[in-house]
């Protein structure tokens, strides 16, 4: 068994550790009554449960500097795990300056994926199995350079596998079948473990399909994410003495957002603290979002069962947020029967209440938005003025960025837009780091597959077959088999010298790592000499000078690495590609589950309609479950905001084409109205909409109103002049049909317009344009410079009452 060999920085990091002992302990200053109780609980299991905004890290982060003070654990027998590696770059930093100097001592400060990569590596050769190539048995077993495959080289293995069993990739692709594995892997079940309820998976073939993805990929030497953890998880179980080293080693373990463990994860740490049971979770069951990819929120509701004699130590005291928004959040998700329950509270006394408010339409809501966004810059509504850089708009679904992206780009306004693609997932960048990756490990078929014409080296398919052929009847890698292809001249011509050039280039830039060969330059010299560098100089596209430039940032990136490998990994756990620089002020875009974790003076929550969120896909897939899942959602939505919170709906969106009705969320009607500020109009839905109900909202959608402090408010609201509301008001005989018919109907097409044919109209996106047919309330206009299109009548205004619409 592999042991420590981080000594220097183990030495430097006792050192600071006893120096702690010596004097007094800054770290537990400032620390609140429960905080201090969660750092000093330091035997046994507990659960500290966090709220959000509550401190958290900082209390984590002393846990750790007082077991090392203390002295009861030095620095490599803490493991504390995190879920990304911002998370955990903040702890290192955090602990770092508790300690007086960084916290490189920590090797097993990380997340699950990367400490599990150093396990795997350590024992690699402990995974194997036989495997048949040609008929023949062969026993296989992983070795310590495998290479970690993204979700790109992923689908290409499952792509072959596939159609290698004859099955249509078009009606069964290769990413539903890498779901339902990554599904499988989640729950740590091997090909020999799926249960046999799951056995119809990828009509019925799913099984088979996954022990063959699982034999190519040991033939590989390669794993995928899941593999990470399941990996070890087995190592751990069949092997006692390892499992025995590592509980020895690990006299502490911390974990970081416990409520977003899958079920592998779980086990993992089940199997490290099944003996001393020195294990702390950190968590809040009320922001458990992500079960759609795996998350389990019973694995922290079930802690005080699963650890007998845990202490539960709750993290109330609020230091991010006002009482208004604290309320608000408290009032939507005391909905959720499935929760241990907490009570956040601030010292603060002051702040805006939660404002609602309505829209006619989901453009005029960007639009509100939009100007409301521009006005916090300068101080409005008796605020001091807040930067862009302070905003954020958080989404329920991607598709909702849309109206706020064009808005915004009409009116000039800066905004970034968070969870786009990736610099790593560029076409230039992966195909550098596939000539990386065959570099550090030669028998990465999928990584030669993607460069062995590329740039064009006169290889086609045909070609590329033969390698295959030769590969696989000598039981081979790819990059072997084109070496015997050339010496065997089975490929000739232009395209075989070409091949020889790549293989011997290859093994010289193998042997130069090796040797210790500066990695930054052997990364210039192997996109030089390997013509890729060449190929986009000479590419006359008007993309090729920024893929250079690209090339150029990733070559940069390797400053902060030792070696090619490392830098594989840091890519392959997907490691934020962090870049700064003098920018203006931007406004954000985000998905709600991209938020997590983050916070904002200001945020806006667009879109809260019934079906939009919650989530009417969430809602049929999972039933009550899912609609637990997305009140936490909204939980942890409202409680991103520092100082002012926005809610907003809209009475009409347009859904794959059509224009349809929407309820307000039901979500709308658990917010405490005392903590409520409505600036719906008057007569959105008929009467007034205020925080009073599903009820209220469909009785008022009817024509009718409800009787409450909210809907009077809203009923005599008078702060809304926008170019859709001086729309309905000019145009009140369109209506709407009655919602009490169905969920999320389309506009009515019996009727009657207020414009007929030859009357002249303005539209916010098309501009001026003539009518020229009416059916219904849809109208058929000729604008002057967009054509013929079809517009529902209620989005257009006469011509002459367009002089004052903001364009």
């Amino acid at each position: 068994m592999t042991q420590f060999d981080d000594s220097d920085a183990f030495e430097a990091a006792s050192l600071s550790a006893r120096a702690m002992q010596a004097r007094p302990a800054p770290y537990l200053d400032g620390l609140n009554p429960a905080q201090l109780r969660a750092v000093q609980t330091l035997d046994g299991p507990v659960l500290m449960l966090a709220g959000a905004g509550t401190g958290k890290t900082r209390a984590l982060t002393a846990r750790i500097a007082h077991l090392m003070a203390q002295g009861r654990a030095r620095p490599n027998e803490i493991l504390a795990v995190t879920f990304t590696n911002k998370a955990a770059r903040e702890m290192k930093e955090r602990l770092g300056r508790m300690m007086g100097q960084a916290a490189e001592g920590m090797p097993w400060l990380g997340t699950f994926h990367s400490v599990c990569v150093k396990l795997l590596r350590r024992h690699a050769e402990l995974v194997g199995r036989t495997i048949h190539i040609n008929g023949e048995p062969r026993e296989l077993h992983l070795r310590s350079n495998f290479t970690i495959l993204d979700t790109d080289d992923q689908n290409r293995l499952l792509k072959q596998l596939i159609e290698a069993a004859d099955i249509d990739p078009k009606r069964w692709p290769p990413r539903m079948l890498g779901g339902i594995i990554d599904h499988w892997k989640n729950r740590a079940w091997t090909p020999d473990k799926v249960p046999t309820h799951e056995a119809g998976a990828f009509d019925g073939k799913g099984i088979a399909l996954y022990r063959q993805y699982q034999d190519r990929l040991l033939t590989l030497n390669a794993c995928d994410f899941g593999d990470l953890l399941m990996h070890v998880i087995d190592i751990l179980q069949r092997h006692e003495d390892v499992l025995a080293q590592y509980r020895r080693w690990f006299r502490y373990i911390l974990v970081d957002e416990y409520q977003d463990t899958n079920v592998a994860q779980y086990l993992w740490l089940r199997l490290l603290a099944g003996g001393h049971k020195n294990i702390c979770c950190v968590g809040d069951d009320d922001q458990s979002i992500y079960g759609w990819r795996g998350a389990e929120v019973g694995n922290i509701l079930r802690f005080e069962q699963d650890f007998e004699g845990a202490e539960v130590i709750r993290l109330e005291q609020n230091y991010r947020s006002t009482p208004h928004i604290l309320a608000a959040a408290a009032g939507v998700i005391q909905g959720n029967k499935g929760r241990l329950g907490k009570t956040l509270w601030t010292e603060l006394t002051e702040g805006e209440k939660v404002r609602l408010i309505g829209h006619w339409d989901g453009e005029e809501e960007a639009r509100w938005i939009g100007e409301e966004a521009e006005a916090m810059t300068r101080g409005t509504r008796g605020l001091d003025p807040f930067s862009l850089d302070g905003m954020a708009i958080l989404v329920r679904a991607a598709h909702q960025m849309r109206a706020f992206e064009d808005r915004f780009l009409t009116i000039g306004l800066p905004y970034r837009v968070i969870g786009g693609p990736r610099f790593y997932e560029r076409l230039e960048i992966r195909d550098a780091m596939a000539y990386f990756r065959l570099v550090v490990s030669p028998d990465d078929d999928l990584a030669f597959e993607r460069i062995v014409n590329t740039p064009k080296r006169g290889l086609g398919d045909k070609a590329q077959q033969t390698i295959q052929v030769m590969a696989r009847s000598n039981g081979v890698s790819l990059l072997e088999g084109a070496r015997l292809c050339v010496r065997s001249k089975t490929i000739g011509g232009k395209g075989g010298r070409a091949l020889g050039e790549l293989c011997d280039g290859l093994a010289r830039w193998r042997a130069e790592m090796l040797d210790g060969r500066d990695h930054i330059h052997l990364a210039e010299e192997i996109l030089d000499e390997s013509g890729y560098t060449g190929f986009w100089q000479n590419e006359k596209t008007p993309e090729a000078p920024g893929r250079l430039e690209n090339l150029k940032e990733l070559v940069k990136a390797l400053e902060a690495f030792e070696n090619l490998q490392g830098f594989l990994e840091h890519v392959s756990l997907i490691m934020d590609n962090d870049s700064s620089g003098e920018e203006e002020p931007k406004i954000t875009l985000m998905t709600l589950h991209a938020a997590k974790g983050l916070e904002f003076p200001v945020v806006f929550l667009p879109g809260w309609e019934d079906g939009l969120f919650p989530s009417q896909r969430s809602m049929d897939e999972s039933g009550v479950k899912g609609l637990e899942e997305e009140r936490r959602l909204a939980y942890v939505g409202i409680t991103r905001a520092e100082a002012v919170c926005t809610i907003s709906f809209a009475a009409n969106r347009r859904v794959y084409g059509q224009w349809q009705s929407a309820q307000p969320s039901r979500f709308i009607d658990e917010l405490p109205a005392e903590h409520v500020e409505v600036l719906t109009p008057p007569g959105l839905y008929g009467g007034g909409f205020g925080a009073t109900g599903m009820a209220a909202a469909q009785q008022m959608a009817m024509g009718g109103g409800m009787a409450s402090d909210l809907t009077d408010r809203a009923a005599k609201a008078d702060v809304y002049n926008s170019p859709g509301w001086r729309r309905l008001q000019s145009n009140a005989t369109r209506t709407l049909r009655q919602p009490a018919e169905a969920k999320n109907l389309v506009i009515d097409a019996t009727a009657v317009s207020a414009f007929g044919p030859g009357d002249r109209v303005f539209h916010q996106k098309f501009g001026y344009g003539e009518v020229m047919g009416v059916e219904g309330d849809k109208l058929e206009v000729e604008f002057d410079h967009a054509g013929t299109k079809k517009i529902v009548g209620r989005f257009l205004l006469p011509a002459d009452q367009a002089g004052d619409t903001p364009f």
